[in-house]
C-alpha cells in the first residue's frame, strides 16, 4: 500500500535532515581554467553545459543521467518514491531562439490506482532564485545546501513526493537558465516558463526509464512562480504544444499581472525578486537596456549583479525590507518607473496572464490574505478565465493576515496543497471537472 500522509511527512523531514549538507566546493584550481562553472562556491555539474548545437525539435531529449534522490528508502516493489532521472531538453524562447533547459523525472514505485494508464504531471517549481546552483533538479539531490554563500531549500520536494505516493509520475523543469550555465534564469517570463513546462513533458515521454506514453493524461501543478507558468502554459498549450493535451492545470497563487506583483515585493521580504525580474527581462529585451541604464544607479547595478547568483535563501537575509527607490538615480520606485515608460508598460502587458482561453480545466487558488503575490490580481485571472468560457475551479485559501508578506504567500501553499493534488488526481483519472465561475461574483 502507498504510505499514508504522515508517514510521508516524516519522511520529508528525513530527506531534509539527510539531503542537508555543506554545498560541494570547487575543485582546487577549477574556476581559474574554465573547465568548470562555479556559482557561490557551488561547482554546477558538467551535466547543465548545454552543447554547442542543439536538436531542432522542441522537447527533444539532449542527454539524460541517473540522479540520486536526498530519500530513497527500499521496499519491495522498488526504491520508494521512485527512481530519477537528470534531463536536459531543448525548448524555444521567447524570442523565438531555441535553448536547452534542465529538470529531473521521476519514475514512482507506487502503483498508479486510478483510472487508465499512469499519468504524468509537470510541476513547475516555485520561485528558486537566479543563480545556477538554485535549480530544483539539484534540490531533489540536496535539499537543503549550505556553505557560508549560498542557501537554497527545495521546498518543492514535498509536492514531488507527494505526487509520486500516488502512483503518478513527475517531471520537473529547471526553467530556462536555472541550473543551465549558458545564459540568466528569465525569472517570470510568460512564454519561457509555459515552454519549458511544456517541452518537459514532451522530453518526459521519450526516457526510457519512463512508463509514461503519449495515451498518459497529463496534468500541471504550480504555485506562485509555478503558478504563473503553469497558468501561461495552459494558454499557450493549443498552439505551442497540441501533442501534449492537458487533463487538469492547477495554478496556486499566479503572478498574472506583474505591474501589480511589482508594487506588492517592493519593500517586502522578497524585495530581491526585483532584481530577478530585471535580470530576466533585460536578457529577453534589448529595447529595455536603455531605460536601465537612464534609471538604474551606482547600487541598483550592483545589486542585480549580486542577485543575479542568489538563491531565496541569500536574497532574504541580503535585500529583505528593501525599497527599489535606492536603486534609482531619480529616487523613484520600480512602479514609478513603470508608470513613467510606455516601453516598459508595453513590456509587462505582454507578460500578462489571462488573456487567452486555457486548454483543459484549471483550479486557481490564492490566500485572501496574500500580499505578496497579490490575492486581487490572482482572482482577476479566475474570472478573466471564466469570462473567455474556460471550466475554472476557483478556491480562495482563507487564513488571517500574520503581517509578513513572506508568511501570508507561503501559508497557503501548505494549507491548500493537498486540496490541490487531490483536484489534479482526480482528473488525471478521468472524472470530469466542475465549474463555480457562477459564484465567484460573491467569493472573496
Amino acid at each position: 500500500m502507498p504510505p499514508r500522509p504522515r508517514t510521508l511527512a516524516a519522511a520529508v523531514t528525513v530527506a531534509l535532515a539527510l539531503g542537508a549538507q555543506a554545498a560541494p566546493a570547487a575543485a582546487a584550481g577549477t574556476a581559474a581554467t574554465g573547465t568548470a562553472e562555479v556559482s557561490r562556491g557551488v561547482e554546477i555539474p558538467a551535466f547543465y553545459t548545454p552543447p554547442s548545437t542543439l536538436p531542432g525539435a522542441d522537447g527533444a531529449l539532449i542527454r539524460s543521467e541517473p540522479l540520486r534522490l536526498a530519500l530513497s528508502l527500499p521496499s519491495l516493489g522498488g526504491p520508494l518514491p521512485g527512481r530519477a532521472t537528470r534531463m536536459m531538453y531543448k525548448s524555444t524562447d521567447a524570442n523565438g531562439e531555441p535553448v536547452a533547459v534542465t529538470g529531473a523525472y521521476i519514475e514512482p514505485t507506487a502503483k498508479w490506482r486510478g483510472d487508465g494508464p499512469r499519468p504524468l504531471v509537470a510541476v513547475a517549481p516555485g520561485t528558486m532564485g537566479q543563480g545556477d546552483q538554485c535549480a530544483a533538479s539539484m534540490a531533489l539531490e540536496h535539499p537543503l545546501l549550505l556553505n557560508g554563500e549560498t542557501v537554497s531549500v527545495g521546498y518543492e520536494d514535498l509536492s514531488v513526493y507527494r505526487l509520486l505516493l500516488r502512483g503518478v509520475a513527475v517531471v520537473v523543469t529547471d526553467y530556462v537558465g536555472l541550473g543551465t550555465t549558458d545564459r540568466l534564469h528569465t525569472y517570470v517570463n510568460r512564454v519561457d516558463g509555459a515552454h519549458a513546462v511544456l517541452d518537459a513533458v514532451r522530453a518526459a515521454r521519450s526516457l526510457d526509464s519512463a512508463s509514461v506514453t503519449p495515451e498518459s493524461r497529463v496534468g500541471l501543478f504550480g504555485y506562485s512562480q509555478g503558478g504563473g507558468a503553469t497558468a501561461a502554459a495552459a494558454e499557450l498549450q493549443p498552439s505551442y504544444a497540441p501533442d501534449v493535451p492537458l487533463a487538469g492545470t492547477y495554478a496556486g497563487a499566479p503572478p498574472a499581472d506583474l505591474t501589480k506583483v511589482t508594487e506588492a515585493i517592493d519593500g517586502s521580504d522578497l524585495a530581491g525578486a526585483l532584481g530577478w525580474s530585471l535580470n530576466g527581462f533585460l536578457q529577453t529585451e534589448p529595447a529595455l537596456r536603455p531605460i536601465a541604464e537612464r534609471y538604474v544607479n551606482a547600487a541598483g547595478e550592483a545589486a542585480l549583479k549580486d542577485l543575479s547568483t542568489m538563491c531565496v535563501g541569500d536574497a532574504l537575509f541580503a535585500y529583505g525590507g528593501d525599497s527599489s527607490t535606492a536603486w534609482t538615480k531619480t529616487g523613484q520606485s520600480l512602479g514609478d518607473v513603470i508608470r513613467a515608460e510606455p516601453t516598459l508598460q508595453a513590456f509587462l502587458a505582454e507578460q500578462r496572464i489571462g488573456r487567452l482561453k486555457p486548454a483543459g480545466p484549471v483550479r486557481v487558488a490564492t490566500g485572501v490574505s496574500d500580499d505578496l503575490v497579490p490575492h486581487g490580481q490572482s482572482r482577476r485571472l479566475a474570472v478573466d478565465w471564466c469570462g473567455a468560457g474556460a471550466k475554472v475551479t476557483y478556491d480562495p485559501v482563507v487564513l488571517p493576515g500574520v503581517g509578513s508578506g513572506l508568511l501570508n504567500h507561503f501559508a497557503p501553499l501548505l494549507a491548500d496543497q493537498g486540496k490541490a493534488i487531490s483536484w489534479l488526481t482526480d482528473r488525471l483519472s478521468g472524472e470530469p471537472a466542475g465549474s463555480n465561475c457562477w459564484s465567484l461574483p460573491v467569493q472573496p
